[in-house]
């Protein structure tokens, strides 16, 4: 059984930081790419940023960059996700998520490919 399990989440200040962590057990997640999604209410579940298998390609919405990190330690079995100059509209839940695995040079951006979810973390910014 695979397992995603986020943390990290809480409530900050605008301008503030966060780091939202997801710890996956139960397969290696070596060959997946995986993915930090949110969803704010009222608001569809969108993409925040994902990263392949290997940590070399990178991908942010473009509301994110600059602010946000997306990060993987695979002696973890961990994928990060450090937020800064956090503003009131990024507050939302936010979920990890990773595909089957494959070792693909780039992560998907479509959620449908994401297979296994987390529960999510819910993060609030205050104004």
């Amino acid at each position: 059984q695979v397992q995603l399990v986020e943390s990290g989440g809480g409530l900050v200040q605008a301008g503030g930081s966060l780091r939202l962590s997801c710890a996956v057990s139960g397969r290696t997640f070596t060959g997946a790419a995986m993915a930090w999604f949110r969803r704010a209410p009222g608001n569809e579940r969108e993409l925040v940023a994902a990263i392949n298998w290997s940590g070399g390609y990178t991908y942010y919405v473009d509301s994110m960059k600059g602010r946000f990190t997306i990060s993987r330690d695979s002696a973890k079995n961990t994928v990060y996700l450090q937020m800064s100059s956090l503003r009131p509209e990024d507050t939302a839940v936010y979920y990890c998520a990773a595909d089957r695995g494959g070792y693909s040079g780039r992560p998907y951006y479509d959620q449908r490919k994401y297979v296994y979810w987390g529960q999510g973390t819910q993060v609030t910014v205050s104004s």
